[in-house]
């Protein structure tokens, strides 16, 4: 019990309100409800990712197996495990957005951000990762840049992105 409360004190006081805010939305033994939107306030309140040290800290706080959380983060794209670029650029590559071009765009990425997906570039401004699905599809081939939708690339469209998000 002792090793909970050590994990729960990685929270911050923010984050525990925030959860809390969470917890209350759903019955008091289904605290497990809740573990989705508590990684997702823990990996924005830590520059983008979760360590395992944190993501201990939500399955203490929950009360839940830990198993239950690293079930959740593994399986999830919008959820990393490791440092990420001030940016996370996922594309979807699932089959709408295959079928109207997403290789292309994946491939316009890494040639203009000089990464492999999964990779991060080197001034730490972006990460590249391809995901399942985005629930976009009458936008196909889309992306999604931190919180924000991109649908119907193009390259062109893309390098207009980025310079907007990146100036200079």
């Amino acid at each position: 019990m002792n090793g909970d409360v050590v994990a729960i004190e990685l929270l911050s006081l923010e984050e525990k309100k925030a959860i809390d805010q969470w917890l209350k939305k759903y019955p008091a033994d289904q605290k497990r409800a809740a573990v989705m939107r508590a990684l997702t306030i823990v990996q924005e309140n830590n520059g983008g990712y979760l360590t395992t040290p944190l993501m201990d800290a939500v399955a203490a706080y929950l009360e839940i197996p830990q198993i239950a959380v690293y079930e959740v983060a593994t399986f999830y794209s919008m959820y990393d495990l490791k440092k990420v670029g001030k940016h996370k650029v996922c594309v979807c590559t699932n089959v709408s957005c295959m079928l109207r071009g997403s290789a292309d765009i994946v491939a316009h990425l890494e040639s203009r951000l000089g990464v492999q997906v999964g990779g991060t570039t080197a001034d730490g401004k972006y990460t590249l990762k391809s995901v399942e699905c985005l629930a976009a599809c009458g936008g196909a081939p889309m992306m999604q840049i931190d919180k924000t939708y991109y649908e119907n690339l193009t390259p062109e469209k893309i390098d207009a992105i980025l310079s907007e998000l990146e100036p200079g």
